[in-house]
Parts: C-alpha cells; sequence; structure tokens
C-alpha cells in the first residue's frame, strides 16, 4: 500500500518508525515542517520527523506550506492511497482535504481534547484515562469522525515521558490495524463525533508553565508532571527569577512555608503567605490550598539536581 506520512513531532516520529518498520506499509514520502531556528543559538535544526526519516532512508519534503501547488502536485506524484497525518503542527486545507484519503493520528479519546496538546491537558486536568484515535481529516479542529479509538489508563504518578510511549506504541498498533483494513478493501467504520462532548486542548503557553501559587498545591503538582520532561514547569522566586521544576509532590497536610521560611516570593493573599520558601533543606511552595513541594529542580543556565543539592549550592532569594 503506498503511503504518504505527514508529521513533525517527536510523537510523530516514532510512529513513522513504527509504520516504516511493518514494511507494508513504509512510506513512499513523508513531509514535515521546515527547519526552524531553536535553542540558545538560535540555530536551524530540523523537526524530529526530518532526522527519523533521514534515518530510515526515506524521501522526504519540507514545503514551506504543505497546501501548496508545488506541494500537491508532489503528494499527487507519489500515488498515494493513503495520507497519514500525526502532530504536523499545521493546518491542511482545502483542495488537499478532498484530493485523498487523510487518517489523522490523535493521542486523545475524541472529541475530548482535540488541538495542539492533549496528552499534556489530559493530564493537567487530571483525567483517570485518555487513548488514541483514528479519524478522518477535515476541515475542523480534530473534529472529523473516527474509525477507531482505544483508552489507555493515566496513573498517578504519570508523566508526559512515561505517558506519552505508551500512546504512541498504541497509536501505531491502531494505525496499522486500519491500514491493513483499508488495504483489504474493507470499509473503514468511521462515526461521526459527539459535540456536546468537545474540549479543546490549547498549545502550552509561558503561563501555563509558571506554577501560580494562587492555584491549588494538586494542580500545580499536575502541572509539573504533565511538562516533564520535554517543556517543563516553572516557578517564580522572590527577586523574579524563574526555577525549573521538573519533580514536585504535594505536602502532608499542615505543612506550610509561608511565613515560617527562609523567604517568601510571592506577596500575601487572603492573609496566607504564598511563594516559595526553605525548611529543614526541602524547597516548599506555599498555595492558596496546600504546599507544593519541590524535589528535582533546575537554575538558569544549570542542570537539574534535586531540592536539597540546589538549597546547599544556591542561598534563596528573599532569605532573613
Amino acid at each position: 500500500m503506498r503511503v504518504v506520512f505527514l508529521g513533525t513531532s517527536e510523537f510523530a516520529a516514532g510512529i513513522l518508525e513504527r509504520v516504516s518498520d511493518s514494511g507494508t506499509f513504509r512510506p513512499v514520502l513523508v513531509l514535515t515542517r521546515p527547519d526552524r531556528k531553536r535553542g540558545r543559538g538560535r540555530r536551524p535544526a530540523p523537526p524530529p520527523v526530518a532526522d527519523r526519516a533521514r534515518k530510515l532512508g526515506l524521501a522526504l519534503a519540507q514545503p514551506e506550506s504543505v497546501n501548496s501547488p508545488e506541494a500537491r502536485a508532489l503528494i499527487a506524484s507519489a500515488a498515494p492511497q493513503a495520507l497519514v497525518v500525526c502532530a504536523f503542527g499545521a493546518l491542511i486545507r482545502e483542495p488537499l482535504l478532498s484530493e485523498h484519503m487523510l487518517l489523522n493520528v490523535h493521542p486523545s479519546l475524541l472529541p475530548r481534547w482535540r488541538g495542539a496538546a492533549p496528552i499534556e491537558r489530559a493530564i493537567m486536568a487530571g483525567d483517570a484515562r485518555t487513548g488514541v484515535s483514528i479519524m478522518r481529516l477535515t476541515a475542523g479542529l480534530d473534529s472529523g469522525p473516527v474509525c477507531l479509538a482505544e483508552a489507555e489508563a493515566i496513573g498517578r504518578e504519570d508523566t508526559y515521558g512515561s505517558l506519552a510511549p505508551r500512546l504512541r506504541a498504541l497509536a501505531a498498533a491502531l494505525l496499522l490495524r486500519v491500514l491493513e483494513q483499508s488495504e483489504r478493501g474493507q470499509p473503514l467504520p468511521f462515526r461521526e463525533q459527539d459535540e456536546q462532548g468537545a474540549t479543546y486542548a490549547e498549545k502550552i503557553s509561558a503561563e501555563d508553565r509558571l506554577l501560580d501559587p494562587r492555584r491549588s498545591a494538586d494542580e500545580l503538582e499536575r502541572v509539573v508532571r504533565a511538562l516533564d520532561p520535554h517543556i517543563g514547569a516553572r516557578v517564580a522566586l522572590a527577586d523574579g527569577t524563574l526555577l525549573g521544576v521538573h519533580r514536585a509532590a504535594v505536602a502532608a497536610p499542615g505543612l506550610r512555608a509561608g511565613g515560617s521560611g527562609d523567604g517568601v516570593a510571592a506577596p500575601p493573599a487572603d492573609g496566607i503567605e504564598l511563594g516559595v520558601s526553605a525548611r529543614d533543606g526541602r524547597l516548599l511552595l506555599d498555595c492558596q490550598t496546600g504546599t507544593l513541594e519541590l524535589l528535582v529542580v533546575q537554575p538558569a543556565g544549570g542542570r537539574a539536581m534535586d531540592a536539597g543539592a540546589y538549597l546547599r549550592g544556591h542561598e534563596l532569594p528573599g532569605r532573613r
């Protein structure tokens, strides 16, 4: 079966590799986004799918727009029987949508968590489960009919780093099932989504990354897990500097740092001292509800370390 693959992210790269390894559905062409400037040096770097396609020896193109006449002509020249889309990161419009069968791999149980960051948003929301949906791509945002979906539990300790690989493996397995069914000429059982159950997974913003002590410790603990290790949460110290947070836990009830620790990073709110402080070698974030213990942190320009090591080597701003 002649497959053309469109994707960009590391999640998509893993699925590309699994599909390529199948042999039968090894893509005849891969399209991804152009190289972009990344990192502190702002040097052009290829997206993960470009790197993986080159390692796999697959034909690769990086058009500025997949909707351009040139890109559409390139796709048509590959004579695909299916276009597989996964985390491509750019809108696909008509007439390309109608020119081919486009199967979209989406890591959520649609219609819940349509959009750019479904894995992160599911963890942040405290969902007990998420999953993968294989759907037909349409003009709407992940709103096309679904032909196959399967759930995956979200564990209490799951981070993005532990959940995403499981969803990637599930996604590849479901996609191969759909491609095999299509190759056999069997109709795919598409069903429309229930619009009443739709929620949206907005792209992670700088504000999403910041641990706001006006929220509950439970919420912030989920934020830390949702953004580890690929994006990372941050907390503001008393002097305004940002400290990366890789691992955290809700502290035992009754343990509050504000007002009795070594320093406070935020002004009082509703009579409660909110912010970061230290006590007995522990790094604590007093929140509106509860206290979050910061277990693994990363100072700007430094390496990740446990809280004890950080406190031994750094003076917490605002110490008294």
